[in-house]
């Protein structure tokens, strides 16, 4: 990993939450561009905030992050990367930044 990358995770696995986990309100908000009957699954929250599995992109294969399943910038420098366990149903999370 890249020196001037900081990582930051607890390494706990933990479930994705369902649609009906998440309060109403955030999913009119912030979740509004999905298909309700599609996106049942796939939902976290982590440091305060709400996600879904199709907010992230995978890293590039030279990205000090290739290792974890799928990145989310929230600036430049600065974003959340999540690691898929094989089953697919639970999640570790680490937040980066320079």
């Amino acid at each position: 990993m890249s020196d001037n990358l900081k990582l930051i995770t607890d390494h706990k696995w933990r479930p994705f939450r369902f649609d009906y986990d998440v309060p109403p309100r955030i999913l009119a908000k912030d979740f509004n561009y999905q298909n309700r009957d599609e996106a049942r699954d796939g939902f976290f929250k982590y440091r305060r905030r709400w996600y879904h599995l199709d907010q992230f992109v995978d890293a590039a294969a030279s990205s000090p992050l290739a290792d974890f399943d799928g990145i989310l910038n929230d600036t430049f420098f600065s974003g959340v990367a999540i690691k898929l366990a094989t089953h697919g149903e639970t999640y570790r999370v680490a937040r980066f930044y320079r």
